[in-house]
């Protein structure tokens, strides 16, 4: 099983998915870490130049045709992967990764290391609230 992870240094998750520059991509066997690779990740600073659509207030981001297009884009990476941690995220983005067979996890766990023990063991709770 492949389990991403967004981060900056490879050890901690980030806490902004489109703002993240790279995914840590764990591959578990048995319930142990047998490999980690670092791969770059799409985010904002690549669609700097495009038009992004605002939600209407009290409305969540991300629905629109072309924040779902930046999704697809940016879930290519790890379209080999079974579920994403991160610390926060757009709503769009959770459907997004959702409707491409990835299990987007919002957590507050800081540690990639003790997110992947937490989510292989099925203890790891999905902070849904966290979504914007």
């Amino acid at each position: 099983m492949k389990i991403a992870a967004i981060t900056e240094d490879g050890k901690t998750i980030s806490q902004h998915f489109g703002r993240a520059p790279y995914y840590l991509v764990v591959t578990l066997e048995n319930g142990q870490i047998v490999d980690r690779q670092m791969r770059d990740k799409l985010g904002h600073v690549h669609f700097a130049n495009e038009p992004h659509a605002r939600a209407e207030p009290g409305q969540l981001h991300g629905f629109d045709p072309a924040s779902q297009n930046r999704h697809t884009q940016m879930a290519e990476a790890i379209a080999d992967c079974q579920a994403l941690l991160c610390g926060g995220m757009g709503a769009g983005a959770y459907d997004s990764m959702r409707a491409r067979g990835i299990t987007p996890i919002v957590t507050d766990i800081h540690s990639i290391e003790e997110a992947v023990r937490q989510y292989s063991e099925g203890t790891i709770v999905d902070r849904v609230d966290r979504l914007h």
